[in-house]
This record gives C-alpha cells, sequence and structure tokens, in this order.
C-alpha cells in the first residue's frame, strides 16, 4: 500500500496543498518564504520523502501563520500516510554537523504529542535572533505544530553552535533523517506492548 495523504488547509490567513509520500519521490515548496523553502527541502532530501508544498500566506504581516501552518500540515500528513503504523520501526535519531553547530533529533511515533525544543540562536544586540528575515522563534513553532499533529514525540536539541543559519539547517536535516528512520518498515507488527500506537 502507498504511504502518501493530500491535505488542503484554508483560512483567512493561510492557504495550502501539500502532497507528500513516505516512500519517496520529487520534492518541491514555494511557501513564499524562501528561507523556509530551503529548510524544506532539507526534510524532504534527507528524508528521503516525496514533498509537495504550495502555500500563500499573509507574509505581509509576517511569516509566523504561513510556517505554523505548514507544520500543522505536514504533521497531519504524517500521521495520515502512517495509517495503522504496522511494521514502522516507530523510533528515529539524527545527529548532524553543520561547520560549528551540532543538531540531535529524536522522534517517537507514539501517537502522543510531545515536543521538547532546547535550542539556543543568537541575537544581536537589541535586535531579535533572525536569518535575514526569518525570525529564528518560527523553527520552534513549526516543529511544535509538526509534533501536536503528527502525534509524535519531538525531541530538538543543540548543544552547540554559532551561527543562526547552521544552527537551523543542522536542525532540519537532523529531522528529516530522524523521520526517515522512524517511518522505515523494518518488521510486521504494530510496535507497541499495547498493539496500537
Amino acid at each position: 500500500m502507498p504511504r502518501t495523504a493530500s491535505i488542503t488547509r484554508k483560512t483567512n490567513e493561510t492557504r495550502i496543498a501539500l502532497e507528500l509520500n513516505l516512500d519517496g519521490g520529487p520534492y518541491t515548496h514555494k511557501t513564499g518564504v524562501g528561507f523556509f523553502d530551503h529548510m524544506l527541502d532539507h526534510v524532504a532530501r534527507h528524508g528521503r520523502v516525496g514533498l509537495n508544498i504550495q502555500a500563500t500566506g499573509d507574509t505581509h504581516i509576517d511569516d509566523h501563520h504561513t510556517v505554523e501552518d505548514v507544520g500543522i500540515v505536514l504533521g497531519q500528513a504524517i500521521d495520515k500516510a502512517l495509517g495503522d503504523k504496522k511494521g514502522i520501526e516507530r523510533y528515529g535519531y539524527g545527529v548532524v554537523p553543520m561547520d560549528e553547530s551540532l543538531a540531535r533529533v529524536a522522534i517517537d511515533l507514539s501517537g502522543r504529542a510531545a515536543l521538547v525544543f532546547k535550542v539556543t540562536f543568537r541575537g544581536f544586540g537589541e535586535d531579535p535572533a533572525a536569518i535575514g528575515r526569518f525570525d529564528v522563534q518560527l523553527v520552534e513553532e513549526f516543529f511544535n505544530a509538526v509534533a501536536q499533529n503528527a502525534r509524535m514525540n519531538l525531541h530538538i536539541e543543540v548543544p552547540w553552535g554559532e551561527n543562526n543559519h547552521h544552527i537551523a539547517e543542522a536542525i532540519f536535516k537532523a529531522f528529516g533523517r530522524a523521520l526517515r528512520q522512524a517511518v522505515a518498515i523494518t518488521g510486521d507488527q504494530v510496535p507497541s506492548t499495547k498493539g496500537v500506537l
């Protein structure tokens, strides 16, 4: 059975269409937020998933609604594509160095939502931390939305790092690698003593 999902979301703030194939395929992302598109490319490439995201939002205000709502839809798509989760590995772990930065991400596709986010981005003087115009607070917002809607435990930690771009890129790459491991089919049973996830 193909492990795919297609989801659309329309609100007064955003319009999102997303297609996901957990077993691979092409990827393209057009959200109107350039840096975010770049990060989503890393999730798809390192997660080896097919991922097509087309989004428009009220970016004339800021990028928050677009980034958060893409996270909501991606989480929903992961949950839907996994079905009953029979045979999946369930747990995934990714460690990615990016120059001076290191990110560690752990996933449990448990059916219970939790995010632990231990990351410090660097601000400059009184300016909030940003990568170009991208507010780094949106990294946590995105992954919280993914975790809540995919019903996963998601732990993200950056024990060291100096450059905000490197920190964010390492996180998204590590998430992709952890996701790839967690969704891999490695058996024929639901990986839980409860019999369901």
